[in-house]
């Protein structure tokens, strides 16, 4: 039988289009250039969550629009959204 844990709690990112770096498929939001649900600016995004919810524009975006590691979320051809666009990055972790 598999062991649930009990807690879930949800961390958010927020940014805009214009923080983040690269073009085309190599387009990256470091985690440094994002600021979190306190306001301040982040050092990293959580290691191991169970999931995570990408939004641009207020919109949750599909699983294949985006990949994260602790230090960066690529979205390929987000070069090419406004830079004023805001990007948000929700993890639920338990």
């Amino acid at each position: 039988m598999a062991i649930s844990k009990p807690f879930m709690a949800a961390r958010r990112f927020s940014a805009t289009a214009g923080d983040g770096t690269g073009v085309g498929v190599a387009y990256n939001i470091l985690a440094t250039a994002t600021t979190n649900d306190a306001g301040v600016a982040a050092t990293a995004f959580p290691t191991e969550p169970a999931y995570y919810n990408l939004y641009i524009n207020g919109l949750i975006q599909t699983a294949d629009t985006s990949t994260v590691t602790t230090t960066a979320i690529t979205i390929p051809g987000g070069d090419a959204l406004d830079a004023g666009t805001p990007i948000i990055i929700e993890f639920v972790v338990n």
